[in-house]
């Protein structure tokens, strides 16, 4: 096809009918943008319609956040006296906001919490979803601080149609089960559902965050940065209110106690995808009006999907994920079919190399083998066309079914009773919890609101 500055003007022809206007429109119907939302994840097109890798590079310029540079990973390291994560020393852990304030208020004492969250829409969990809660779970044992899972079931029921209540709550059961083997430690993490987090005797503080932040919240600024239109419904315009709720220390006073205007100095960071950043773009603009911190945040790639870095893994094309239940075989048969960076032919593979930039088994590699010379020894040896495509997805064969047998031994461990104790409103223990007399004020609290939640269940009898 002749590119659009080899197309001839034709005189006498209408401007929108001329070979010119309607080569360009072609062409323009064929390049799409990347869209990346918490509800769409797409690389975009290219002129001739193929699909494009994530940039995030661009991301980062359109969201408006900062890179994770080097001075700023080395003083990561300086401050907490630990290495670095695999994904932070990669770059897989990539950007952030404020990331600098939080490692000021680490160095001071000053105590902090971390956020992250799920929404839940399958029974099992892929490789991808462990991904940040891995690197949670990491800062939280750097960091030794409180962390809140968030399980937004809700969320997921609004914007799925074909879900229902029974279906989401079914997940998050499971979700959370996933969700507790990456190793969480009990003592220090309270995971919630929020249709039964809300609806129960300890969510009165975070449910008048949520009319808070509803109030303060206009119609065009959910628009603007959703995209939400005329059909959505009003319970998804309503959700970033519940989303953002989450990340303030006031919503949680059986954690954080009683005394608002200590509490409400206890700042967050928020472990995510990308994707979700426009939830908490949001909250920082509305948090000073009310009175507290802006939440922190530090943002993950994804997983790219088996077929190809243009998007993410996800769990509603099954071939295109590794779930947490897969079996051995499973894993080596998706791997097998994986996108691969090979050249058409071996002899032409070995005078080329390989190209480990769209290569996903090497990529998967990037993000779960810990051996950072191993991994580059392999980088080396595929590029130069002494590995083989077969012999790069052997080895991702080899790691992923480590990973998914270390994840499976510890799920085995996870007994109901386990999960609703993390799912309990309770006391978490940490540097810098609540006094004696905090704890006894929430204990009092809770006490009368199950009374009065008794005798509202008596007089309806």
């Amino acid at each position: 096809m002749a590119s659009v500055s080899e197309v001839k003007d034709e005189p006498g022809q209408p401007p929108a009918l001329t070979s010119l206007a309607l080569a360009e429109a072609a062409q323009k119907a064929k390049a799409k943008e990347q869209s990346v939302t918490p509800f769409k994840v797409s690389g975009g097109f290219d002129e001739e319609g193929k699909p494009k890798a994530i940039d995030y590079e661009k991301l980062t310029r359109d969201f408006g956040s900062q890179r994770i540079d080097k001075p700023l990973l080395e003083r990561f390291e300086k401050v907490t006296g630990h290495k670095a994560h695999r994904m932070l020393r990669r770059g897989l852990v990539f950007s952030h906001r404020d990331l600098n304030l939080i490692l000021d208020k680490y160095e001071k004492g000053v105590p902090f919490y971390l956020y992250t969250g799920r929404g839940p829409s399958s029974d099992s969990m892929h490789v991808g979803h462990t991904i940040p809660f891995e690197f949670t779970k990491y800062l939280q044992d750097v960091f030794n601080v409180p962390l809140v899972i968030m399980l937004t079931d809700d969320e997921k029921f609004f914007h799925t149609p074909k879900l229902s209540l029974k279906d989401v709550y079914r997940f998050t059961v499971q979700n959370a089960m996933d969700i507790i083997a990456v190793g969480f430690d009990m003592k220090k993490t309270f995971i919630f559902a929020d249709t039964e987090f809300v609806d129960g005797g300890f969510a009165s503080a975070f449910n008048n965050n949520v009319r808070e932040l509803g109030k303060r919240t206009p119609m065009s600024q959910i628009k603007g940065t959703f995209g939400f239109n005329k059909s959505n419904n009003i319970a998804e315009f309503s959700f970033p209110a519940m989303q953002s709720a989450t990340a303030f220390a006031t919503s949680f006073p059986f954690i954080f106690g009683t005394e608002v205007k200590k509490v409400s100095k206890v700042p967050c960071l928020i472990p995510c995808a990308i994707d979700q950043d426009p939830y908490f773009r949001q909250c920082r603009d509305i948090a000073p009006k009310m009175g507290y911190q802006k939440p922190a945040i530090i943002h993950s790639v994804f997983l790219p999907s088996l077929r190809g870095s243009e998007s993410k893994m996800s769990a509603s094309e099954p071939d295109s994920s590794i779930f947490l239940s897969d079996t051995d075989n499973q894993i080596k048969r998706k791997v097998g079919k994986a996108f691969s960076g090979g050249q058409d032919t071996a002899e032409e593979h070995r005078k080329i190399g390989g190209r480990t930039a769209v290569d996903v088994p090497f990529q998967y590699l990037t993000f779960f083998m810990e051996d950072d010379e191993e991994l580059e020894r392999i980088r080396v040896e595929y590029e130069a066309g002494k590995m083989q495509s077969g012999e790069m997805k052997m080895a991702c064969t080899k790691e992923l079914q480590a990973y998914v047998s270390g994840f499976r031994e510890r799920r085995r461990a996870v007994t109901e009773d386990v999960r609703k104790e993390f799912m309990r409103p309770r006391q978490l223990s940490f540097k810098g919890m609540p006094s004696e007399k905090e704890r006894q004020d929430a204990r009092e609290k809770r006490m009368k609101l199950l009374a009065e939640e008794l005798e509202r269940l008596k007089n309806e009898d």
